[in-house]
């Protein structure tokens, strides 16, 4: 062998292992979790993500190994699961396919990828996952509780639900060394774990609400660090959360909550010791329970009493003392028939507050501003006499004299009462509460508060903040500001409507069309994936569902647009994280209930049946909630059944998705006919309009493709004058329409229209709120003027598929295929924004996308992540006026020219990072 030849050989060795360094692997993910510790998935699925400096990255091939301990694979033996070379790009959501998995398993496990260019690269790092208890019969445990009143204050019966909290204990032995300690709980409503004085997690309002007619999620903790050798105390308390019911007896019954009845606890502590011996620790006959603690009322209407008088002193420690105040626990039924593990984040403190401003409107009455309409509670630091009350209560706007607003809140009394022990400086904070709010009220305070007084805690699902925008524009940085505020504030294991007032209930109709703006802005795959089996668990049986889920309230009303969330967000998971179990698990409950909707509501091809409309258009005065102007209402039956041949087509999709080939036909032929009814009964061939010429209800039929081709354009011009005209430049739709405005604008070649609504700052117009003083998205478009009967100031249903357009249009992201596989980028260009900077953490990883115009011309970085590619919609008139890095674009051959359309050059890019340029 030549020398030469020997030099080119080596040189290419030298170059793929180079090259194999620069791709690696990260962000190792079991269903969509880092590290879980108990998996109820008997084949949980593995994602993973390359990260390169590289361009041009692309999978081919991956080989995961999964272990039954990390010293097996590190020796790359794969005794659980060696999946071997598999040819795929996929490196999102592979489904295990090893040996049958055991409760409580511990597994390790790690990936390598090849590449399209014939690199293999190093193992990853060591992951790992712990099965749960995935069978009913690993559950030794016992439900305990006390089943009936505990104290004289408690009233389970009245329409202001009063029950105290329960404490709940028991002590127990270690006698060896520990080698791993496990504790598997689930309380309801609410609980907080404590052992040997301290509290396990740093979770709060936990676990996640659910129906608990259907199920039940119990969490999961590594206690080994917690249990000492010797004497040992597990402490829980319970809370009432959604269990006990918040509101009864109400005239209106269908706003009367579920009552499941009194707290309840199940709990096992599984020890395994360094010689192999386990004990179990669990909830039965044996422990101890007091409803005579601090917590006297804790409701999450109307807020939290604590008594500290009552506290009992070390109770969660070794070595304290019951007295008559406490009594053995009763055994009671089973929460739920269902009890699985929780997956989607826990609630917790997200951050910390600082009041801005304290005045005292009346002698003796405080008011904190906290400067930011925010969700969570207070802390409040006091010192005192001995049972001194001190009061605050919560609102979210004032009144003219200075004080607190609480008209909007319905009957909910939003107040926590602390009474003091008298033993120095006493710091609190509730347990089992929260509120929405911007000023909190303090009465009862010794002496005269100070800014150091009171400190505030925003408390919301822990989401991953996964996206961010900044613009030249302020106004729509903070318009974001607001929707950012308003969306982590409606996070409570559910996503709520309000925050603050007598309800706070999962409405669908406020999430059709939001949740897709919040994928881009937090990870929301685990949290909707969840809230979709909230909506199947409370489907009845006849198929209808409810508008609210959890359905807390028992709301059926048939309606067609506010539960097309749950196929809507199903498409979203699917859509912006490649999953598509919800759709397989899913199927067969839409297609009941929209077989339930044919068979009750459908007349000639039209489904007759709405309840809501397009809810809170913006009326004629500033004093109304609804309009009086039939002009402005789009026909019932009209919305109903467009959102029900969009429908349709989108179970085609999942027809084919999930493998139900023989539904193809018949959803695309009823869709098909249903499109014929509609256009028959709605549309004016004459004028060129649908129902009665709204914005919304044009809207919707070109967003859904009801308008035959060659009428879009004279369809569109209605919206464009109905906008422009009559609307003056404002927006004119409510709930159903702004759903789909901002994008129709937008993709029928009016972005400049889309630029002004989102923009302009007077009435109606997010930048009107802005203008009124809102940091959070109101719940009207005249939120400070309306009715209090209807005026939350902390609302996220006006956002419609406006944080969307921030995204896909203003910044030009846009997932072509599922998880971003592929990326459409495509932005808007506005003549008097000069930037805008946006990155979004996709499944395969970070994209950026900073584009700027000034008098040189437009510039745009941009980043694509391994394992994707984009296409490109540079502004300009031709590809000559494209450099990349100060390159000609035809001189580059990893840039590929794919097209031309109005306004922009196409240009397909790999995974890596880009400096376009257009002079």
């Amino acid at each position: 062998m030549s020398k030469y030849v020997l030099s080119f050989f080596i040189a290419v060795f030298i170059n793929a292992a180079c090259f194999a360094q620069e791709v690696a692997i990260e962000n190792l993910l079991c269903e969509s979790v880092n590290t879980p510790l108990a998996m109820d998935f008997k084949q949980p699925r593995l994602s993973w993500q390359l990260q390169s400096q590289q361009r041009n990255v692309l999978q081919a091939a991956y080989q995961i190994l999964v272990a039954s301990s990390l010293e097996k694979l590190k020796n790359n033996i794969g005794d659980l699961w060696d999946s071997k070379k598999q040819f795929s790009d996929n490196s999102i959501l592979i489904t295990y396919e090893g040996s049958p998995l055991k409760s409580m398993q511990l597994c390790y496990w790690k990936v390598k990828v090849w590449t399209t260019n014939a690199i293999e690269t190093e193992w990853s790092s060591a992951a790992s996952w712990s099965m749960g208890l995935i069978y009913k019969t690993d559950w030794q445990a016992k439900w305990v509780g006390y089943d009936s009143i505990f104290s004289s204050v408690e009233k389970p019966d009245d329409r202001f639900t009063r029950v105290v909290a329960r404490y709940a204990r028991k002590d127990f032995s270690v006698p060896h060394a520990i080698k791993k300690a496990m504790t598997y709980i689930s309380g309801v409503g609410l609980y907080e774990l404590y052992l040997n004085g301290n509290k396990v997690g740093n979770q709060v309002l936990a676990p996640g609400p659910t129906d608990y007619a259907k199920r039940v999620f119990y969490n999961t903790f590594d206690v080994t660090d917690q249990l000492k050798k010797g004497n040992n105390t597990v402490g829980v308390i319970l809370g009432n959360g959604r269990f006990v019911a918040i509101r009864q007896h109400l005239e209106d019954t269908t706003n009367n909550c579920v009552n499941y009845g009194f707290p309840k606890l199940l709990m096992q502590l599984q020890i395994t010791y360094e010689d192999g011996s386990t004990q179990l620790v669990k909830t039965d006959s044996s422990w101890m329970i007091s409803g005579d603690g601090p917590i006297i009322a804790n409701n999450e209407f109307d807020g939290e009493e604590y008594d500290a008088t009552k506290e009992f002193k070390d109770w969660t420690k070794a070595g304290f003392k019951t007295d008559a105040r406490w009594k053995p626990v009763q055994l009671t039924t089973p929460a739920a028939p269902v009890i699985q593990s929780q997956l989607n984040p826990p609630i917790t403190i997200a951050q910390t507050m600082r009041p801005q401003t304290v005045t005292e409107p009346k002698p003796g009455m405080f008011v904190f501003n906290m400067a930011q309409n925010m969700v969570g509670w207070v802390q409040l630091k006091v010192a005192g006499a001995r049972g001194t009350k001190v009061q605050l209560r919560f609102a979210e706007r004032l009144k003219e004299d200075g004080t607190i607003y609480t008209d909007n809140l319905g009957d909910a009394k939003v107040t926590d009462i602390y009474t003091l022990n008298g033993d120095g400086t006493e710091i609190w904070e509730p347990n089992f509460t929260y509120h929405g709010f911007q000023y909190v009220e303090v009465t009862g305070f010794p002496g005269t508060p100070t800014l150091d007084n009171i400190e505030g805690k925003v408390v919301h699902d822990n989401l991953e903040l996964i996206g961010s925008i900044e613009t030249s524009n302020e106004v729509l940085n903070n318009i974001y500001h607001n929707m950012y505020w308003g969306i982590r504030s409606n996070y409570r294991g559910i996503p709520t409507d309000c925050p603050q007032r007598d309800e706070r209930m999962g409405w669908l109709g406020d999430r059709a069309a939001v949740g897709k703006g919040e994928s881009f802005m937090f990870n929301t795959h685990l949290f909707y994936a969840k809230w979709m089996q909230d909506i199947e668990d409370a489907q009845n049986e006849a198929g209808s569902i409810p508008d609210v889920a959890p359905a807390y309230w028992r709301m059926y009303t048939d309606n067609t647009t506010w539960p097309s969330a749950y196929v809507y967000n199903i498409d979203i998971l699917y859509k912006q994280f490649g999953d598509a179990a919800p759709i397989q698990r899913h199927y067969a409950s839409i297609k009941k209930w929209l077989l339930f909707l044919k068979s009750h509501y459908m007349k000639d091809g039209i489904i007759t049946e709405n309840t809501y409309g397009d809810w809170c258009v913006p009326p004629e005065t500033l004093t109304l909630i609804f309009s009086n102007d039939p002009n402005r209402k789009t026909p019932g039956d009209y919305l109903s059944s467009a959102f029900y041949y969009d429908m349709l087509n989108i179970m085609a999709r999942f027809a084919n998705i999930s493998s139900n080939k023989k539904d193809i036909s018949y959803f695309k032929i009823e869709a098909q006919k249903m499109k014929a009814a509609f256009n028959k009964k709605f549309f004016n061939s004459i004028d060129n309009y649908y129902a009665n010429n709204t914005t919304t209800a044009n809207v919707l039929a070109l967003a859904f493709k009801l308008v035959p081709d060659n009428l879009r354009k004279a369809v569109f011009a209605q919206v464009v004058d109905k906008t422009m005209n009559e609307g003056k430049g404002h927006i004119t739709t409510g709930l159903i329409g702004i759903q789909q405005l901002m994008r129709t604008l937008t993709n029928n070649g009016r972005p400049d229209i889309a630029y002004l609504l989102a923009t302009t700052t007077s009435y109606p117009g997010w930048g009107y709120m802005l203008t009124q003083g809102a940091t959070t998205i109101w719940e009207l478009w005249n939120g400070n003027t309306a009715d209090p009967a209807m005026n939350s100031a902390n609302h996220v249903m006006m956002i419609g598929d406006l944080l969307t357009w921030y995204y896909e249009d203003l910044a030009g992201i846009k997932a072509s295929a599922p998880a971003f596989k592929t990326i459409e980028m495509k932005p808007i260009i506005a003549p008097d924004l000069k930037f805008v900077h946006a990155s979004y953490k996709c499944p395969q990883g970070l994209i950026v996308s900073n584009h700027s115009m000034d008098e040189n011309g437009f510039k745009w970085q941009i980043e694509i992540p391994a394992n994707s590619k984009a296409v490109v919609y540079i502004p300009a008139l031709s590809a000559a006026q494209i450099k990349e890095h100060g390159i000609a674009i035809n001189l580059l051959k990893d840039i590929k020219l794919v097209g031309k359309t109005t306004g922009y050059v196409l240009l397909q890019i790999g995974s890596g990072k880009y400096d376009f340029s257009v002079e």
